[in-house]
């Protein structure tokens, strides 16, 4: 199909970036990677620039990675594609969606609105309610509002000396004065990426610890691996991701004693986890389903 131009947000020369654009070049013939790093916004005209090309006279646009890791300034590049959305462009998924999501207390309160099952979390910038958290968790983590794969998280344990605990938080507020605290749960040594198209289920995959590190991210060695969920926890997950109305996205479960719980809905999905753990060629049916939505 020639003359449909979609481009991709996302990081160039990374897998899932490239990947996404070549099933989208093999159904346009169109290429174009977009680095939101490189582009202007000139509100007095809505023209959204990459370059001397104007996005906001695309197609469609697909947000596979909106930055290299989560930080507040990724909030302002997705009100920047906003602007592209007001002018007809469809993006996927939705920016107002991936901002509900971009925040981790944001996705927590929608979750927990929804009555979905989560860790026990306690959320405050008061350091003394932070130490009776630890103490009530008796293994609590601690997690930034804006990070993803783990990334600097850390965990603490109410059998630590007192001194101990008061320094690691303050040092952990310093840098996160909303800090955001969880129990530290029962994994077994894997979870799961319930993958979702569109919101229709495809596939799940688990991932499988390979250390005796407290999560199972790729990041800190974990393993990709093929799992068939019951009908039930398949349920559970399109439940969870049904408030946010994204058009490809993975939600995060662990399997504990007590239960599934659901640790969060992803703004962007992860292809390499559907691929190598599910069997799932998820840039393709992702492509597809865009070019789909484009021409209808």
């Amino acid at each position: 199909m020639t003359n449909v131009k979609i481009g991709v947000v996302g990081i160039p020369g990374k897998w899932s970036t490239e990947t996404l654009c070549d099933a989208v070049e093999a159904r346009t013939g169109f290429r174009h990677v977009i680095d939101m790093a490189d582009v202007s916004l000139d509100l007095a005209t809505g023209a959204l620039w990459h370059g001397d090309t104007d996005l906001s006279t695309f197609d469609g646009l697909i947000i596979k990675k909106i930055s290299q890791e989560y930080c507040p300034h990724t909030l302002d590049r997705l009100e920047m594609l906003r602007t592209a959305e007001a002018r007809g462009v469809q993006i996927f998924s939705n920016p107002t969606a991936i901002l509900r999501l971009i925040d981790r207390l944001s996705c927590t309160v929608s979750l927990r609105n929804a009555g979905i099952p989560m860790p026990d979390t306690i959320v405050t910038e008061n350091r003394a309610a932070a130490l009776e958290a630890v103490r009530r968790f008796g293994s609590a983590v601690f997690k930034p509002l804006f990070s993803t794969k783990a990334r600097g998280m850390c965990v603490l344990e109410a059998s630590s000396p007192e001194a101990d605990l008061q320094r690691e938080i303050a040092s952990f507020s310093e840098e996160n004065p909303v800090m955001y605290i969880q129990q530290k749960a029962d994994l077994s040594g894997q979870d799961l990426g319930m993958v979702f198209l569109g919101g229709r289920y495809l596939g799940t995959y688990a991932r499988v610890s390979q250390t005796d590190t407290w999560n199972t991210t790729i990041e800190s060695g974990g393993k990709y691996a093929p799992f068939e969920p019951d009908k039930e926890l398949i349920a559970l997950a399109e439940k969870a991701q049904r408030p946010f109305g994204l058009d490809f996205t993975t939600v995060d479960v662990a399997l504990t004693p007590d239960g599934p719980i659901v640790f969060e809905v992803s703004a962007f999905g992860g292809f390499k986890g559907a691929l190598e753990g599910a069997g799932l060629e998820a840039a393709t049916l992702y492509a597809d389903y865009v070019l789909e939505k484009v021409t209808s």
